[in-house]
Protein backbone atom coordinates (compact mmCIF):
# COMPACT_ATOMS: atom_id res chain seq x y z
CA UNK A 1 0.00 0.00 0.00
CA UNK A 2 1.18 3.53 -0.73
CA UNK A 3 1.20 5.38 2.57
CA UNK A 4 3.31 7.40 4.98
CA UNK A 5 4.37 9.79 2.25
CA UNK A 6 4.85 13.38 3.45
CA UNK A 7 2.87 16.09 1.70
CA UNK A 8 4.99 18.13 -0.67
CA UNK A 9 4.47 20.54 -3.50
CA UNK A 10 5.08 19.49 -7.07
CA UNK A 11 8.68 20.21 -7.96
CA UNK A 12 8.75 19.35 -11.67
CA UNK A 13 6.11 21.80 -12.88
CA UNK A 14 8.24 23.25 -15.64
CA UNK A 15 8.17 19.90 -17.39
CA UNK A 16 4.45 20.04 -18.10
CA UNK A 17 2.98 22.86 -20.15
CA UNK A 18 -0.43 24.27 -19.37
CA UNK A 19 -2.06 22.96 -22.52
CA UNK A 20 -5.44 24.51 -23.25
CA UNK A 21 -8.10 21.80 -23.37
CA UNK A 22 -11.79 21.58 -22.66
CA UNK A 23 -12.37 21.32 -18.93
CA UNK A 24 -14.86 18.49 -19.39
CA UNK A 25 -15.08 15.82 -22.09
CA UNK A 26 -18.31 13.87 -22.57
CA UNK A 27 -17.26 10.22 -22.14
CA UNK A 28 -20.49 9.09 -23.82
CA UNK A 29 -19.56 10.79 -27.08
CA UNK A 30 -19.07 8.58 -30.12
CA UNK A 31 -15.40 9.53 -30.31
CA UNK A 32 -14.70 7.87 -26.96
CA UNK A 33 -16.52 4.54 -27.45
CA UNK A 34 -13.67 2.68 -29.15
CA UNK A 35 -11.67 0.68 -26.59
CA UNK A 36 -8.00 1.57 -26.30
CA UNK A 37 -5.92 -1.56 -26.92
CA UNK A 38 -3.40 -2.47 -24.22
CA UNK A 39 0.25 -1.84 -25.01
CA UNK A 40 2.92 -4.42 -24.40
CA UNK A 41 3.32 -3.78 -20.69
CA UNK A 42 6.64 -5.62 -20.58
CA UNK A 43 7.99 -2.98 -22.97
CA UNK A 44 6.28 -0.02 -21.31
CA UNK A 45 7.76 -0.64 -17.86
CA UNK A 46 11.31 -1.51 -16.96
CA UNK A 47 10.00 -4.15 -14.54
CA UNK A 48 6.37 -5.17 -15.01
CA UNK A 49 6.48 -7.38 -11.92
CA UNK A 50 6.43 -4.38 -9.55
CA UNK A 51 3.15 -3.58 -7.77
CA UNK A 52 0.94 -1.27 -9.81
CA UNK A 53 -0.86 1.88 -8.69
CA UNK A 54 -3.60 3.10 -11.05
CA UNK A 55 -4.79 6.72 -11.12
CA UNK A 56 -8.12 7.14 -12.94
CA UNK A 57 -8.56 10.60 -14.43
CA UNK A 58 -4.95 11.61 -13.93
CA UNK A 59 -5.30 15.00 -15.66
CA UNK A 60 -1.91 16.54 -16.35
CA UNK A 61 -0.23 13.68 -14.51
CA UNK A 62 1.76 15.76 -12.04
CA UNK A 63 0.70 13.72 -9.03
CA UNK A 64 1.96 10.52 -10.67
CA UNK A 65 5.24 12.13 -11.69
CA UNK A 66 5.95 12.82 -8.04
CA UNK A 67 4.87 9.36 -6.98
CA UNK A 68 7.02 7.65 -9.59
CA UNK A 69 10.05 9.71 -8.58
CA UNK A 70 9.56 8.96 -4.89
CA UNK A 71 8.59 5.31 -5.20
CA UNK A 72 10.87 3.47 -7.66
CA UNK A 73 9.77 0.08 -6.33
CA UNK A 74 6.26 0.63 -7.73
CA UNK A 75 4.81 1.09 -11.20
CA UNK A 76 2.30 3.86 -11.86
CA UNK A 77 -0.32 4.14 -14.57
CA UNK A 78 -2.46 7.20 -15.27
CA UNK A 79 -5.59 7.02 -17.41
CA UNK A 80 -7.03 10.22 -18.89
CA UNK A 81 -9.72 10.95 -21.48
CA UNK A 82 -8.27 14.30 -22.62
CA UNK A 83 -5.64 13.30 -25.14
CA UNK A 84 -3.62 16.57 -25.21
CA UNK A 85 -2.98 16.23 -21.48
CA UNK A 86 -1.76 12.67 -21.95
CA UNK A 87 0.69 13.69 -24.66
CA UNK A 88 2.19 16.41 -22.46
CA UNK A 89 2.38 14.08 -19.45
CA UNK A 90 4.21 11.46 -21.51
CA UNK A 91 6.69 14.09 -22.70
CA UNK A 92 7.38 15.07 -19.10
CA UNK A 93 7.83 11.44 -18.09
CA UNK A 94 10.30 10.89 -20.89
CA UNK A 95 12.27 13.98 -19.96
CA UNK A 96 12.68 12.58 -16.46
CA UNK A 97 13.53 9.10 -17.83
CA UNK A 98 10.98 7.44 -15.55
CA UNK A 99 10.64 3.78 -16.46
CA UNK A 100 8.08 3.01 -13.74
CA UNK A 101 5.43 5.42 -15.05
CA UNK A 102 3.06 5.45 -18.00
CA UNK A 103 0.06 7.47 -19.15
CA UNK A 104 -2.65 6.25 -21.47
CA UNK A 105 -5.36 8.10 -23.37
CA UNK A 106 -8.62 6.21 -22.95
CA UNK A 107 -12.19 6.23 -21.75
CA UNK A 108 -11.79 4.20 -18.58
CA UNK A 109 -15.37 2.91 -18.62
CA UNK A 110 -14.88 1.55 -22.13
CA UNK A 111 -11.28 0.33 -22.00
CA UNK A 112 -10.25 -0.72 -18.50
CA UNK A 113 -11.66 -4.24 -18.52
CA UNK A 114 -9.29 -5.27 -21.32
CA UNK A 115 -6.25 -3.17 -20.43
CA UNK A 116 -4.80 -5.12 -17.52
CA UNK A 117 -4.68 -8.73 -16.31
CA UNK A 118 -6.85 -9.72 -13.36
CA UNK A 119 -5.22 -9.33 -9.97
CA UNK A 120 -2.57 -6.93 -11.25
CA UNK A 121 -3.52 -3.67 -9.51
CA UNK A 122 -2.42 -3.03 -5.93
CA UNK A 123 -3.95 0.40 -5.50
CA UNK A 124 -6.46 2.64 -7.27
CA UNK A 125 -6.83 6.40 -6.82
CA UNK A 126 -9.78 8.42 -8.14
CA UNK A 127 -9.19 12.02 -7.20
CA UNK A 128 -11.51 14.95 -7.86
CA UNK A 129 -13.28 13.49 -10.92
CA UNK A 130 -15.42 15.68 -13.16
CA UNK A 131 -18.59 16.32 -11.13
CA UNK A 132 -21.21 16.57 -13.91
CA UNK A 133 -23.66 18.39 -11.65
CA UNK A 134 -26.88 18.13 -13.69
CA UNK A 135 -28.91 15.01 -12.93
CA UNK A 136 -29.19 14.08 -16.61
CA UNK A 137 -25.39 14.17 -16.80
CA UNK A 138 -24.73 11.84 -13.86
CA UNK A 139 -24.34 8.94 -16.29
CA UNK A 140 -21.18 10.67 -17.51
CA UNK A 141 -19.48 10.38 -14.13
CA UNK A 142 -16.48 8.08 -14.03
CA UNK A 143 -17.51 5.91 -11.07
CA UNK A 144 -20.24 3.63 -12.37
CA UNK A 145 -21.22 0.13 -11.17
CA UNK A 146 -19.57 -1.56 -14.16
CA UNK A 147 -16.28 0.24 -13.48
CA UNK A 148 -16.33 -0.82 -9.84
CA UNK A 149 -17.00 -4.42 -10.87
CA UNK A 150 -14.02 -4.27 -13.23
CA UNK A 151 -11.81 -2.90 -10.47
CA UNK A 152 -12.91 -5.72 -8.17
CA UNK A 153 -11.50 -8.17 -10.74
CA UNK A 154 -8.28 -6.26 -11.39
CA UNK A 155 -7.32 -5.51 -7.78
CA UNK A 156 -5.34 -7.98 -5.72
CA UNK A 157 -6.94 -9.26 -2.50
CA UNK A 158 -6.86 -6.42 0.04
CA UNK A 159 -5.93 -3.97 -2.70
CA UNK A 160 -6.60 -0.36 -1.78
CA UNK A 161 -9.04 2.19 -3.23
CA UNK A 162 -8.56 5.87 -2.39
CA UNK A 163 -11.29 8.37 -3.32
CA UNK A 164 -11.27 12.15 -3.03
CA UNK A 165 -13.61 14.97 -4.04
CA UNK A 166 -14.39 18.48 -2.85
CA UNK A 167 -18.01 18.01 -3.98
CA UNK A 168 -20.02 16.27 -1.27
CA UNK A 169 -22.61 14.76 -3.62
CA UNK A 170 -19.92 13.33 -5.90
CA UNK A 171 -17.93 11.87 -3.01
CA UNK A 172 -21.07 10.38 -1.47
CA UNK A 173 -22.10 8.78 -4.76
CA UNK A 174 -18.63 7.31 -5.39
CA UNK A 175 -18.64 5.78 -1.92
CA UNK A 176 -22.16 4.36 -2.32
CA UNK A 177 -21.33 2.73 -5.67
CA UNK A 178 -18.25 1.01 -4.23
CA UNK A 179 -20.06 -0.14 -1.11
CA UNK A 180 -22.98 -1.45 -3.17
CA UNK A 181 -20.64 -3.76 -5.07
CA UNK A 182 -20.08 -6.09 -2.13
CA UNK A 183 -16.42 -6.75 -2.93
CA UNK A 184 -15.13 -3.78 -0.95
CA UNK A 185 -15.01 -2.82 2.71
CA UNK A 186 -14.99 0.80 3.84
CA UNK A 187 -12.21 1.07 6.41
CA UNK A 188 -13.95 4.02 8.10
CA UNK A 189 -17.20 2.10 8.48
CA UNK A 190 -20.12 1.75 6.10
CA UNK A 191 -21.28 5.09 4.73
CA UNK A 192 -18.49 7.00 6.46
CA UNK A 193 -15.83 9.23 5.00
CA UNK A 194 -12.26 8.66 6.13
CA UNK A 195 -10.94 10.98 8.79
CA UNK A 196 -7.27 11.51 9.57
CA UNK A 197 -5.80 8.20 10.68
CA UNK A 198 -7.95 6.24 8.24
CA UNK A 199 -7.00 7.93 4.98
CA UNK A 200 -3.26 7.51 4.33
CA UNK A 201 -0.87 10.45 4.33
CA UNK A 202 -0.26 11.36 0.73
CA UNK A 203 1.10 13.81 -1.80
CA UNK A 204 -1.26 16.69 -2.51
CA UNK A 205 -2.76 17.01 -5.97
CA UNK A 206 -3.12 20.38 -7.69
CA UNK A 207 -6.87 20.42 -7.11
CA UNK A 208 -6.44 19.39 -3.50
CA UNK A 209 -3.95 22.20 -2.90
CA UNK A 210 -6.37 24.72 -4.43
CA UNK A 211 -9.28 23.53 -2.25
CA UNK A 212 -7.14 23.76 0.87
CA UNK A 213 -6.13 27.32 0.02
CA UNK A 214 -9.80 28.19 -0.47
CA UNK A 215 -10.51 26.63 2.95
CA UNK A 216 -12.93 24.24 1.31
CA UNK A 217 -13.88 20.72 2.36
CA UNK A 218 -12.37 17.53 0.96
CA UNK A 219 -14.30 14.29 1.33
CA UNK A 220 -12.16 11.15 1.31
CA UNK A 221 -12.86 7.44 1.37
CA UNK A 222 -10.47 4.53 1.88
CA UNK A 223 -11.74 1.13 0.82
CA UNK A 224 -10.15 -2.28 0.60
CA UNK A 225 -10.79 -5.11 -1.82
CA UNK A 226 -12.01 -8.08 0.19
CA UNK A 227 -9.83 -11.15 0.09
CA UNK A 228 -6.90 -12.92 1.63
CA UNK A 229 -4.48 -10.90 3.70
CA UNK A 230 -1.29 -9.75 2.05
CA UNK A 231 1.81 -8.00 3.25
CA UNK A 232 1.58 -4.26 2.72
CA UNK A 233 4.52 -2.73 0.91
CA UNK A 234 5.57 0.66 2.21
CA UNK A 235 7.11 3.01 -0.28
CA UNK A 236 10.24 5.05 0.28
Amino acid sequence: MIDDIPETKFNSGLLIKNVRVREHVNPLGKKYQTPTPPPNWEEVYDDWSKPLSLDIGCGRGRYLLQMAERSPDWNFLGLEIREPLVKEAIAAKQELHLTNLHYLFCNVNVSLSNLLPQGKIHQVTIQFPDPWFKRRQHKRRAVQPDLVETLAKLLIPNGQVLLQSDIYAVAREMLKVFEANGNFVNLAGEGQFAEEGIYPSHLITEREEWVIKQEGNIYRAHLQRKGEAFVRENLD
